[in-house]
């Protein structure tokens, strides 16, 4: 079996997650945030959809990580992002982790939205 290195060019990938927080690009953040390939920033939770709403025309998918489990999103964070023209696709935190990384490493237009586990 041949193992490939990924190569995420410029941009950081999440390396790892814990209690309250998530590692990215080597540096440790607490929780919740949103996670793109050039930055990180701190999130309110689906009371701020403006701080992924900010991301319009800049990504085309939010893998919203829902904490341990996944969960809903609620009406109201997911209509204001679909009017920002973003796609909104709910997960787990593990696997929007895993998803983003994936999606990452092919060059798409994809951030984070991550509650901790």
């Amino acid at each position: 079996m041949q193992l490939n290195e990924i190569d995420y060019g410029q941009a950081r990938p999440i390396d790892g997650y814990g209690p309250g927080f998530f590692r990215i690009g080597g540096e440790v953040h607490e929780a919740p945030l949103i996670v793109t390939a050039d930055r990180v920033v701190p999130w309110g939770g689906f009371g701020d959809p403006e701080a992924a709403g900010a991301l319009a025309g800049q990504i085309d998918v939010l893998f919203v990580g829902t904490g341990a489990e996944m969960g809903p999103v609620p009406p109201a964070f997911r209509q204001a992002l679909d009017a920002a023209g973003i796609g909104v696709e709910p997960m787990a935190s593990p696997a929007a982790c895993r998803t983003y990384n994936v999606l990452l490493s092919e060059g798409r237009r994809v951030a984070a939205a991550l509650l901790p586990v």
